[in-house]
């Protein structure tokens, strides 16, 4: 998997879309609400990623080596990774996925329905 495929899976969920709001970083949101952000550096080249966890995944991918937690959002159970490689594609799309429909079971239920977003926030 590549940061390209990151992109793709991303704007593949309901209602997600990409914005800049940073020169260095390229954020997912739903809702007007960040799931996951690609981290850039000075050359604008892909370095990392920033996404939103459960409680117990939290635990999970910072026991992992090259993630860890996610500077400014860590209270809000955010991790951090170093490139792509300390998960499986698979395990990207699942957490990934995850983080998406933890943000939008936040959102209201107009807001859901307007994006597409199926089911309850404990469906989700």
């Amino acid at each position: 998997m590549n940061y390209k495929d990151v992109e793709r899976f991303c704007l593949s969920l309901p209602g997600a879309v990409r914005d800049a709001p940073w020169s260095d970083t390229t954020v997912f949101k739903i809702g007007g609400k960040m799931f996951a952000v690609i981290v850039h550096d000075d050359r604008h080249k892909p370095v990392g990623m920033w996404f939103k966890a459960g409680n117990a995944s939290y635990d999970i991918l910072t026991a992992i080596e090259g993630i860890g937690p996610c500077p400014y959002f860590w209270r809000a159970k955010w991790v951090e990774t170093e490139g792509l490689r300390p998960l499986t594609p698979a395990q990207w799309r699942g957490y990934l996925a995850r983080a998406h429909a933890m943000v939008a079971a936040r959102l209201s239920r107009k807001m859901r329905r307007a994006l597409g977003v199926e089911g309850e926030p404990d469906d989700l």
